[in-house]
């Protein structure tokens, strides 16, 4: 065969060569739809993101634990608490005069009526004022028994009414004195036995709380001699922290916990200023104590019921705080489905505790990664990062 080509072959092969580049537009323009093909395929894969596949096995050797949202209510907080006599209960008894204790009749914890007389005081303040009362009782005794001859005389004529209005007017200032008189005793105490004593009374019923002094102890003026709570009723001294105050109203329920018993309290009071020390906000809640179970100063537990700013009391999803992750910048709970788990977006509320309120994102069926959520995080980096290998 000649290896030369005949001259009348050539105008045919290059119609042959135009037709093949003609049929290779044709065909670059036929690959468009499977290109698109391919960006949806892109598109597909994309809308994998967020899954991470585990088999069961995997999941229990990762240490990731299963749960559920919590449904209903707004949360609570937990935190310590102090149990204190009720402000509105509790009252200091003290020596409006200075003096020495010579009887001290009530020791700590015993039970005291309202009036009755709980400490005695020497002193020469007291005999003073004491005397001031008889003398002022005399003065006074003296008064009516002028006005009552004056009385008597102007009705007979014999003395004018200038004397009548006279001893009248010294009997109305006898009576104010020795009135003044018998209030200053009365103000510092009353009774004691003797000139020179004064009996100190409770103000209220209840239990002795405190007794800072002893018999023969000279005290001043004010100084504490006993504290008397009624602890039918006792309190609660809580610290929030500012954004959880805001939550916190008077009405709201407090769960108080001690070893062997729980009872029920409302927070009665919820300061509108932060405590200098600690920059916490005090919270006051009220405990029934009829029963005498629970003890002035005793540290219990005490979880807080929380308000919503919004919202039915109980449409509330709340989950842990460990169940929340952040990828690409939006709040993630993974929910458990049947091939490992899914990244699901989520809008947060506040904080309660060691939980969070879900406002949307999940319907509060679903069964999410309480604990280990960092691992599922982890592995979807490590998807993403071969995806973009």
């Amino acid at each position: 065969m000649s290896l030369f080509m005949p001259r009348t072959a050539a105008p045919l092969v290059l119609a042959l060569l135009l037709a093949a580049c003609g049929g290779s537009g044709d065909t670059s323009n036929e690959t468009a739809p499977a290109n698109a093909s391919g960006e949806e395929s892109a598109e597909g894969g994309h809308a994998d993101e967020g899954k991470v596949t585990l088999s069961a096995d995997q999941i229990a050797a990762a240490g990731i634990q299963l749960g559920r949202p919590t449904v209903g209510g707004l949360g609570t907080i937990e935190l310590p608490a102090i149990i204190e006599g009720d402000p509105e209960g509790t009252q200091v008894v003290s020596a409006a005069i200075g003096g020495r204790v010579v009887s001290l009749t009530r020791n700590l914890g015993q039970s005291v009526g309202r009036g009755q007389t709980i400490a005695v005081i020497e002193s020469r303040e007291v005999a003073q004022l004491k005397g001031e009362v008889e003398a002022s009782r005399a003065q006074l005794a003296l008064a009516n028994s002028n006005l009552a001859r004056e009385q008597r005389l102007f009705a007979q004529r014999v003395s004018p009414e200038q004397d009548l209005i006279a001893a009248r007017t010294a009997a109305s200032e006898a009576g104010i004195a020795h009135r003044q008189a018998q209030s200053q005793v009365s103000a510092a105490g009353g009774g004691g036995g003797g000139l020179n004593r004064l009996g100190i009374v409770a103000p209220i019923g209840g239990q002795i709380i405190a007794r800072p002094v002893v018999l023969g102890q000279t005290v001043a003026a004010d100084a504490e001699l006993y504290r008397i709570a009624n602890l039918g009723r006792v309190s609660l001294a809580l610290n929030l922290k500012p954004e959880d105050a805001g939550r916190v109203k008077p009405g709201n329920t407090v769960m108080v916990t001690a070893p062997g018993r729980q009872a029920s309290a409302r927070i009665s009071f919820v300061s509108p200023a932060l405590d200098p020390q600690t920059r916490q906000v005090p919270v006051i809640a009220t405990l029934d104590n009829g029963s005498g179970q629970w003890r002035v100063g005793e540290p219990v537990k005490a979880s807080v019921q929380l308000s919503g700013t919004g919202g039915g009391a109980n449409t509330a999803i709340l989950v842990p705080t460990t169940a929340i992750q952040t990828v690409e910048g939006k709040s993630v709970v993974f929910v458990r489905t049947a091939t490992g788990f899914q990244a699901t977006p989520v809008t947060l509320g506040d904080a309660a505790g060691a939980t969070v309120i879900v406002r949307s994102g999940l319907t509060g069926r679903e069964q999410i990664a309480t604990t280990g959520s960092f691992t599922l995080k982890a592995e979807i980096g490590k998807g993403e990062a071969a995806h973009e290998d």
